[in-house]
This record gives C-alpha cells, structure tokens and sequence, in this order.
C-alpha cells in the first residue's frame, strides 16, 4: 500500500513499510506542476467560447501566461542544482499565475466568464502560489 505526503510543492511517495519517500523522477512528479497544468487546460476550455474579436489579445494572453506557469516550473525544477536559477523560475512562475489572474479578471468584466469559474481558477492559481512560494523559501529541498 501507499501513502502520500505532501513536501513543499512535491509528491512523496511512501511504500508501506518501507517508511523512506522516494525520490520524485522529474518535474511531472511535482504536486504543483500537475495543479498548474491542470489550470491550463481549464484555461484553455474556457477560453474557447470566448468572442472571435478576442482571438488576438485577451484569448491569446490568458492562454499564453497560464501555459508559461507549469512551463516555467518545468526549466525551473531542471535547473535546481542551482538554487538561484530554481528560484528565480519558481518566481516566473508566480508572476505567469498573477497576469494569468488579471486576464481572468478582464474576462469575466467584458462577460466572457462567469464569477463563479473565474473565483475557482484564481483560487487554484493562489494555491499555486503559495506551493511556489514555499518552494522559493526552501530550494535546499529539492536540489538533485
């Protein structure tokens, strides 16, 4: 049987019995990689029903920053032998969810998103966020 712990951003696996986590394989693994890709997807469900005259401008840019969060996880967590490039991606990340929440904002104002799929998808980015942010704090954790 296994359990799961959660470890700043990170999915440990635990075997039972075996008591020691192991060791996460790529940036696939990363509990906070898999919610911001999750979030880009929605963000691109969504978006499909938004006007033709938007293609170009609000479509795009919401499409673009919520990509470039999980993106931006992925190079990061390829470069965590080095701690300030890690974190300097995470907080690329961070900013990509921020400008992704004001696009949000902007579609639900012009009538393209109701309140209710606009609250959840920002409450998902701030969960992000916060998982980001402790894995700025601590980058020690999650260097090869």
């Amino acid at each position: 049987m296994e359990t799961k712990r959660q470890e700043h951003g990170a999915r440990r696996t635990e075997r039972a019995g075996e008591g020691a986590p192991q060791p996460i394989r790529g940036f696939r693994d990363l509990d906070v990689y898999k919610l911001a890709y999750q979030l880009a997807m929605q963000v691109f469900q969504v978006s499909k029903s938004f006007p033709p005259e938007e293609r170009y401008s609000l479509t795009d840019q919401v499409r673009r920053s919520s990509r470039s969060v999980a993106s931006n996880i992925a190079e990061g967590y390829r470069k965590r032998r080095y701690p300030k490039s890690f974190v300097s991606k995470m907080a690329d990340a961070d900013g990509e969810g921020s400008e992704t929440q004001v696009w949000l904002d902007f579609a639900r104002d012009c009538g393209y998103l109701p309140a209710a799929k606009r609250d959840e998808l920002c409450a998902g980015y701030e969960r992000v966020g916060s998982m980001l942010g402790r894995m700025m704090q601590y980058p020690e954790r999650f260097r090869p």
